[in-house]
């Protein structure tokens, strides 16, 4: 499995916000999302290929008790299922980062879903195999149902734009099942003064259609660096 880096950091985004974790980041993607934060593993993956039992020791040294799964996109890869099954049989809390195109038959106790919208998609006129790739496989409705039938949740949507907002209330009509106090919706932007930007308009949004707003509090906290 291609691992980017593995870190120890604090939680910044969602329900587990401020939680002392290890991140376990996994190299490669299905999509390629123009706002993409991490392009080491998704436009330019990069990284080493490591076991699984390898991957189990660096956690232990790293002495967490969440664990995040995060990418690129970790689905792509049958070894988290062992994987899972390992940190699980630590007793270690595991989070699972993926955009809910793909499935595996794995253990977590958060599988925290970022759809990606509209608003996600590379310029057609400098990405235009990416841009229909990524068209045709940002969407996925069975996955996403098989994983919030099997899951504790979350979902988490970058907004830039009211438009973008307005096309997450559109999504969950298509969900009912979805519980709104789950979906987070995050500003897009990599510099605290962009978020803060989006955050004056789109926190209020949210307190009026009953969602969560989702501060993207690493980039507050350390800037838009790697290993945070």
């Amino acid at each position: 499995m291609r691992i980017a880096e593995i870190y120890r950091s604090i939680q910044g985004e969602g329900a587990l916000t401020g939680v002392t974790s290890t991140f376990v980041r996994a190299s490669g993607c299905n999509l390629r999302c123009w706002f993409c934060d991490t392009p080491h593993a998704s436009w330019k993956p990069e990284g080493e290929d490591l076991s699984v039992a390898e991957i189990l020791g660096r956690i232990a040294l790293l002495d967490c008790d969440h664990v995040v799964l995060t990418g690129g996109e970790p689905m792509l890869f049958a070894e988290m299922i062992p994987l899972c099954e390992g940190i699980h049989v630590a007793g270690r809390h595991i989070t699972i980062e993926t955009a809910g195109t793909l499935y595996l038959p794995l253990t977590c106790d958060v599988m925290s879903i970022s759809p990606k919208m509209s608003n996600s998609a590379p310029p057609l006129d400098d990405h235009p195999r990416w841009r229909r790739r990524h068209e045709q496989t940002r969407k996925a409705p069975e996955v996403i149902r098989q994983l919030i039938d099997e899951h504790a949740y979350q979902f988490k949507f970058v907004i830039d734009r009211p438009a973008d907002a307005e096309e997450v209330l559109r999504y969950l009509d298509l969900y009912p099942q979805i519980n709104r106090q789950t979906v987070f919706m995050m500003p897009q932007g990599t510099e605290a003064g962009e978020l803060e930007a989006i955050r004056t308009w789109l926190e209020p949004w949210c307190d009026q259609h009953q969602l969560q707003f989702g501060p993207r509090r690493q980039i507050e906290w350390f800037g838009a660096l790697r290993g945070t």
